[in-house]
């Protein structure tokens, strides 16, 4: 009993600071999805993967098979959300109506799981995680692949049996070349792009990359892809704040290469958008006021900030590209 006073009595001469940080400190809320901001909770959400059903470009909303369950589920794309297409940055209109992929998905103010923050392909997922399909055995008559899904020395095995069909429209690459299903051997590394078959795990490959070359040269087709549709289209945000002749703009993550080459003094142009992410007004010319991260201030006349809105989408472009 003397300890405990006698320790308590140290304790409370310490300095207030001191005390303060031995505290519990309160927990943080949970992110949630909020408009107008780029948040991902991902403490609370959902990678299913699946087979594309349905895209709706307009709306960006779409059905997809979660092939676990083969319950289809349906989505709304955030407007910020991470489209990851042949191990690269994309948009919707890349991905093919069975494709196989991740789907991240969140809860909405109902509580229904349809707030989708990614999607990302089977490239973009074995190429992250630098994992392969290790060829244990192969069925030239059937075209059908007998797989270990592991990462490259095979110290960690995701799934111990994985099959692989292919067909009439599977494409093989090797050195970025044309190949066959002739060229695979038994031990072989591969990567591919895969389809289901409107039911369960199934996959149908429609590319087969036999080494990491091929799946590389479609990756820089995609870049290249991505890079032009940004400075044709513009790169795409939140408006976070629209007064005396200036405009902030967080850009998002899609446009991270792009936005690098940004500097103060740059000469831009600047329209709002809509839920669809185009233009909903000729864009006006501005200039680079600053830049703090994703976040980029554009000066802008006057008279052109009631055209701007804070928590709606922006497109902005770099003059001369």
């Amino acid at each position: 009993m003397i300890r405990t006073i006698f320790l308590l009595s140290v304790f409370l001469l310490l300095p207030a600071s001191v005390r303060a940080a031995d505290a519990p400190k309160p927990a943080k809320p949970p992110l949630k999805i909020t408009p107008g901001k780029a948040i991902v909770p991902l403490d609370k959400m959902r990678r299913i993967w699946g087979e594309l059903i349905s895209l709706d470009l307009a709306s960006r909303a779409g059905k997809f098979r979660n092939e676990n369950t083969d319950e289809v589920m349906s989505f709304t794309v955030l407007p910020y959300a991470e489209l990851l297409h042949h191990a690269a940055n994309g948009d919707l209109q890349d991905f093919r109506v069975g494709e196989r992929a991740i789907f991240r998905l969140h809860e909405n103010e109902k509580g229904e799981w349809v707030w989708l923050t990614y999607i990302q392909d089977e490239m973009n997922m074995m190429n992250g995680h630098k994992e392969y399909f290790h060829v244990d055995a192969r069925d030239a008559a059937s075209g059908k692949l007998t797989c270990k899904w592991a990462n490259a020395d095979k110290s960690y095995v995701r799934e111990e049996v994985v099959v692989i069909d292919t067909d009439k429209e599977t494409r093989f690459w090797t050195g970025g070349q044309p190949a066959k299903f002739a060229d695979i051997k038994i031990g072989d590394k591969l990567r591919t792009k895969t389809h289901g078959v409107g039911k369960g795990k199934a996959r149908v490959a429609w590319e087969v990359f036999l080494d990491d070359e091929s799946l590389l040269k479609f990756q820089a087709g995609q870049m290249a892809v991505h890079a032009k549709r940004l400075e044709e289209e513009g790169m795409a945000g939140y408006v976070d704040t629209s007064a005396d002749g200036a405009v902030q703009v967080t850009l998002f993550r899609e446009s991270k290469l792009a936005r690098a080459t940004l500097k103060a003094g740059n000469a831009v142009r600047i329209a709002p958008a809509g839920i669809d992410r185009k233009p909903t007004a000729a864009p006006i010319a501005g200039t680079v006021a600053a830049i703090a991260g994703d976040a980029v201030t554009i000066t802008v006349p006057a008279s052109s900030n009631a055209a701007f809105h804070p928590t709606a989408l922006a497109r902005m472009w770099i003059a001369g590209k």
